[in-house]
């Protein structure tokens, strides 16, 4: 079989394996991501992985760079991607994807021991709280603001027609066209 051949076999395989799992996304045809853990648990990653043309004679491109990782520290990316890289080299000229998944969800918990989820983010609630307090107050008018407002308009509180200069210039514009 030639590499392409080789790349559509394991594709379809892919697809038909992970059809509807939320861990699984193909990015295009040579790149794929596969989360490993549950979304709430501060102990999963995203592996990125990306087949160069001569995959699976050469090794896949295994990268941690996606922003879901950002809080992962460096060295325990390093150790991921050194131990992913383990299992390529192990693979080496057969269909590795599945294998590589599978591995990392059963050594996600020796991965990841070393990790010290960082916290830097404000809770989200407190900032809402802050900002339904705050009530807007409404503009203050002196008597004689008031007064004028009064005088100006009618019974109803609308303003009599042709106050401003727009409602003439509708009017003479309409009768002309007329």
């Amino acid at each position: 079989m030639t590499t392409n051949e080789d790349q559509e076999m394991e594709l379809e395989a892919l697809r038909s394996i992970y059809e509807g799992d939320e861990c699984f996304k193909e990015i295009s045809p040579v790149s794929f991501q596969f989360r490993v853990g549950e979304l709430e648990d501060g102990k999963s990653f995203l592996v990125d992985i990306t087949w160069p043309k001569t995959y699976p004679e050469s090794a896949p491109e295994v990268s941690l760079d996606a922003f879901f990782n950002n809080r992962i520290s460096t060295q325990t990316k390093q150790l991921i991607i050194s131990r992913l890289e383990e299992q390529v080299e192990a693979n080496l000229g057969t269909a590795m994807m599945y294998t590589l998944f599978e591995w990392a969800k059963e050594n996600q918990e020796s991965l990841m021991e070393n990790h010290q989820p960082a916290v830097t983010a404000v809770p989200l609630a407190t900032t809402i709280n802050t900002e339904s307090k705050k009530k807007e107050k409404k503009e203050q008018l002196t008597k004689a603001q008031k007064r004028r407002i009064t005088s100006r308009t009618d019974n109803k509180g609308e303003l009599p027609r042709g106050w401003n200069w727009v409602d003439v210039i509708k009017v003479c514009a309409s009768s002309f066209l007329h």
